[in-house]
Parts: structure tokens; sequence; C-alpha cells
């Protein structure tokens, strides 16, 4: 093609900031805002399972390491199952606390729009 690259054709469609009538209902800020309030409510949720598969995992690597026993079932059943007994023990609270994000930010539609 002489005379380097085309352009695109017309879409028809214009961006957000060419629109004659488009608002812009959020900014940035408040976009940032609401993502690490889920992240951090992920973290939450998801953070008494995995600390405790962490550290049952550590303790049976040692066990290991010490009797020379290098079985990957002896390592997994045992880090599944205290993961299931924790999930289910936290689970009432995780609930809660997903919840409670879920219903204040719902709530706050209103003021943010």
């Amino acid at each position: 093609m002489p005379g380097g690259p085309q352009p695109a054709p017309e879409s028809g469609l214009k961006s957000v900031r060419e629109h004659p009538t488009a608002t812009v209902l959020m900014n940035v800020q408040d976009a940032i805002d609401l993502v690490r309030q889920a992240l951090w409510v992920g973290l939450l949720i998801g953070a008494p399972v995995l600390l405790v598969g962490m550290a049952v995992g550590l303790v049976l690597g040692l066990l290991q390491a010490l009797t020379q026993v290098q079985e990957q079932t002896v390592a997994m059943v045992p880090k599944i199952v205290a993961m299931a007994v924790t999930l289910a023990l936290v689970l009432p609270w995780a609930l809660g606390r997903l919840v409670e994000y879920a219903s204040d930010l719902i709530a706050a539609i209103p003021g943010r729009l």
C-alpha cells in the first residue's frame, strides 16, 4: 500500500468523549476504590483457608524431610482435609462479609451516580 497505513473506515460510532449527550457516571478514582475494596474482601475471605493450607503444607514438608518419605499423597490428602474443614468452619463468617460488602455496594449506587 503506497503512502502508509490507511485509516479505518468510519463505523458511525463515536467515543464517549466525542458523543454530545454522553455523561460520565463514575470517575476513575471511584472505580479504583471499588476494585480495591473488592480485592480486599476477596483477600479476607480467602486468607483463612490459604493460611491453613500453607501451614499444614509446611508442617508436612518438614515431616517428610525428617522421615525421608517423599510420597505426594501423604502431603496432599491432609492439606485438602484441613482446608475443607477450615472452609466449613469459616464459611458463615465469609458469607457474612460477602453479603455485607454486596449490600454496602448496592446501597452506595445512588450516591455514586
